[in-house]
């Protein structure tokens, strides 16, 4: 099977250098891979050009419409029977595709998705945000996992489908703020094989500063809202655990006023909390630094995802709301 990788890129030469160097590692070698240049400033089309003797590569620059569109501009271009997204701030192991096809044939898939890992590389803020995005503090632990709220649904960081899933969803209709799991939806809709592949993982970046990663919580926040509208119905109770986490803090500030000795339990109970997250962050990456950094990063997905619910609930901006036209 010849599989096609669509790599939208905005502003990351560096790292668009590093995913590349991955890839000529590939113990597969039946692909290609088209870089969308999405509206950089800072371009990596001489990281392309350096590995056209490595790589059946392909350089696709075009503005920057939304990384959801940008990856259908690069769709467009694509040869392969299968496409296969993938961020631009990721290490890609060698034994990655062999992974993904071993997977596809044998679980008989349509779409795939696959998880993402942390990497000894990684900065500790970095390896913060990895165990605030996997530890079972924080998110049940069911991130990249089989075990999810409801359906498997593969996000745009590492996923594929064949063509005929694009052919008949058209893609990405969304340029951002949930595009992945609109997509994901409508390709459970239609009666397609989706599945996880656990061994194809990749080890993904993300965030590099504490700044960022709030950024990010509270568009995925958003993002729930969004789809909310897209499929009424879709918005789980699950979804509205941080805002129990903002209710709690505000119930025990109130008592630690009101009723001390209620707020004192209250307290201490948050307390129990951030010290099991410090103590598991510090044993997972052999770090304190890390341990101390996990009490901010998970904290931030509790405050950062609840911010987004409720800003964008309220938000009447059309912007999102409406898919484009496909």
């Amino acid at each position: 099977m010849f599989y096609s990788l669509i790599i939208p890129v905005y502003n990351r030469p560096d790292d668009m250098r590093e995913v590349l160097e991955g890839l000529t590692k590939q113990t597969y070698a039946n692909f290609e891979v088209i870089v969308v240049e999405s509206g950089s400033t800072v371009k990596s089309d001489q990281v392309v050009a350096d590995f056209n003797n490595q790589l059946d590569i392909h350089y696709a620059p075009t503005g920057n419409h939304g990384q959801g569109f940008s990856r259908n501009y690069g769709m467009d271009q694509a040869k392969g029977d299968f496409l296969i997204i993938l961020d631009s701030d990721i290490i890609v192991p060698s034994d990655y595709l062999q992974h993904v096809h071993d997977g596809i044939q044998q679980q008989q898939l349509d779409a795939f998705g696959g998880p993402d890992r942390g990497h000894s590389s990684f900065t500790p803020v970095q390896k913060a945000v990895d165990f605030a995005l996997t530890s079972f503090l924080t998110t049940a632990g069911t991130r990249g996992r089989k075990k999810q709220v409801g359906a498997y649904h593969p996000r745009s960081f590492n996923m594929g489908f064949s063509r005929e899933v694009y052919e008949a969803t058209g893609g990405y209709r969304i340029p951002n703020c949930g595009e992945d799991i609109d997509l994901s939806i409508r390709i459970h809709q239609q009666g397609f094989n989706v599945g996880l592949i656990p061994e194809a993982y990749i080890y993904h970046k993300r965030k590099r500063t504490l700044a960022g990663f709030w950024q990010q919580m509270v568009w995925f926040g958003k993002s729930r809202i969004n789809l909310a509208r897209l499929f009424p119905g879709s918005l789980k109770l699950i979804y509205f655990l941080p805002l129990a986490f903002y209710a709690y803090l505000l119930l025990t500030l109130v008592l630690l006023f009101a009723f001390p000795s209620f707020g004192k339990w209250l307290a201490f109970l948050l307390g129990t909390y951030i010290l099991a997250v410090c103590v598991e962050g510090s044993i997972r990456y052999r770090s304190v630094r890390v341990g101390v950094l996990s009490i901010f990063t998970a904290l931030t997905v509790f405050l950062g995802y609840g911010y987004g619910l409720i800003k964008f609930y309220f938000q009447q901006s059309a912007a999102y709301t409406q898919p484009a036209q496909v």
